[in-house]
């Protein structure tokens, strides 16, 4: 996985960035976790590979 924008994985998600911000809001401990702060706009690879799992999303991966 590589790192991503949210409005990338809200794209990419086929949801508006107002409902991928309400996804990320209700999961943010977890976020934490990963170190991604509330208004981070870039989500490091492990953060992405969550959340791409954890809602289904299909998100290029780097080979």
């Amino acid at each position: 996985m590589k790192s991503a924008y949210k409005y990338e994985l809200a794209d990419a998600a086929g949801v508006s960035y107002t409902t991928f911000y309400r996804w990320m809001n209700e999961n943010r401990n977890i976020l934490a976790s990963f170190g991604v702060k509330p208004t981070a706009k870039m989500l490091p690879p492990r953060a992405v590979a969550w959340i791409c799992q954890q809602y289904g999303i299909d998100y290029p991966q780097v080979a």
